[in-house]
């Protein structure tokens, strides 16, 4: 069973609440943020592709080369391996990225089938793709299907968050994060929402992006 779905404000509402109960600094952050937004996203290949090409490069390039390619019409399997190493370079990936897309477009994914497995079953099976480690797994699993109890432990922004609301003297490792996280179970999947948008409030207020 693939647990339970977030498929609207009510239920970022309802694990916000819980959470809140739970460890006090969530409801601190959402008296700064507000409720953290759904973050969810058509799941399928474009949507794989999208979080592949966010590996280590700002958000702002990564939507970037999303939009060259949307404009090539790239953002199909077919499209992909119908193409050359030009046309993909073109939109700004990388040889590693051209790699692990082209990769993904031969793996002919049951991206349906995704929906029926548990947590840890799709992370095992997206990793075991080429160019997919367990961030990207976990951030599609999160925004693409909606899982509310996953969280990107691996993911800086979360971790520099946790350290700015928690007051912690360093980043946590993301051993440690999980660790830390395991008691905002079942609605981690929420915490990783709450503490993304107290890091964008964070960082607005220290004059960065």
């Amino acid at each position: 069973m693939s647990g339970r779905i977030l498929t609207s404000d009510a239920c970022i509402a309802e694990g916000m609440a819980w959470l809140a109960l739970r460890e006090p600094r969530f409801a601190e952050a959402q008296a700064l943020t507000g409720p953290p937004p759904l973050r969810r996203s058509a799941g399928g290949f474009a949507a794989l592709a999208g979080a592949i090409l966010g590996q280590q490069v700002s958000v702002a390039s990564a939507a970037a080369m999303r939009a060259r390619m949307a404009a090539a019409g790239l953002l199909t399997p077919a499209a992909v391996l119908a193409t050359d190493e030009d046309a993909l370079r073109a939109c700004g990936l990388s040889a590693s990225k051209r790699r692990y897309v082209r990769a993904l477009a031969g793996a002919a994914i049951d991206y349906d089938r995704l929906a029926d497995l548990t947590d840890e079953q799709v992370v095992q099976t997206l990793t075991a793709l080429p160019g997919i480690g367990r961030w990207t797994a976990e951030l599609y699993a999160m925004t693409a299907l909606g899982r509310a109890d996953v969280l990107c432990a691996g993911d800086l922004a979360l971790q520099e968050a946790v350290r700015l609301l928690f007051r912690l003297d360093a980043r946590p490792s993301e051993r440690a994060f999980r660790a830390m996280a395991a008691d905002w179970h079942p609605w981690r999947g929420v915490a990783a929402r709450a503490l993304w948008a107290y890091y964008r409030q964070a960082k607005g207020r220290e004059g960065t992006a």
